[in-house]
């Protein structure tokens, strides 16, 4: 079967909130502690375009959504504009196939040309294929907070990546 990535579609978001709360029940890999309707999850879904900063990404695979990306706001202060934070999650069916790798290429491609100068990622610790993929999309590590989330009764470390977006790597002023 052939998998398809493209820009999520508003009838998407019943499956994307389905995949995403599995994390949310199931794992650490989030902080939010209760599942969603697909309708709380809309002004989410909303800041997302087909152009901007703001990107979502589905891959599918014979009409189901396997998984999705996208770039974030990091932080709400206009100084922070062009810094995003990205956002990956992969169905059960997609996990050590590659879709993580696949969704990242589409939607590094997709945002190259935006007015972006850094790329950050949090990762839940522990996390080994989390911290993998970002590695190999050229991340690096800035640092770990320390028992910042408590979820399932104890507490998780988050580490934080960090890289250029390709096309504007020049530090001004430096």
């Amino acid at each position: 079967m052939e998998t398809v990535v493209r820009p999520a579609r508003n009838d998407d978001l019943p499956a994307i909130t389905a995949l995403y709360n599995r994390y949310v029940e199931d794992t650490s890999v989030t902080f939010d502690d209760r599942p969603f309707t697909a309708a709380e999850r809309q002004p989410w879904f909303d800041r997302f375009g087909a152009t901007g900063r703001y990107r979502l990404l589905v891959a599918e695979e014979a009409e189901e959504i396997l998984g999705y990306a996208g770039t974030i706001p990091f932080r709400a202060k206009a100084a922070y504009e062009t810094s995003v934070e990205t956002t990956i999650y992969l169905g059960a069916s997609a996990q050590g196939r590659g879709m993580g790798q696949t969704l990242y290429e589409a939607l590094f491609r997709a945002i190259a040309n935006e007015d972006i100068h850094r790329i950050l990622a949090g990762v839940t610790l522990p996390n080994p294929a989390s911290v993998a993929l970002h590695q190999k999309f050229g991340f690096t590590p800035v640092g770990i907070f320390r028992e910042v989330g408590r979820k399932f009764g104890r507490y998780w470390d988050v580490a934080w990546y960090e890289r250029p977006n390709h096309q504007t790597t020049e530090r001004p002023n430096a």
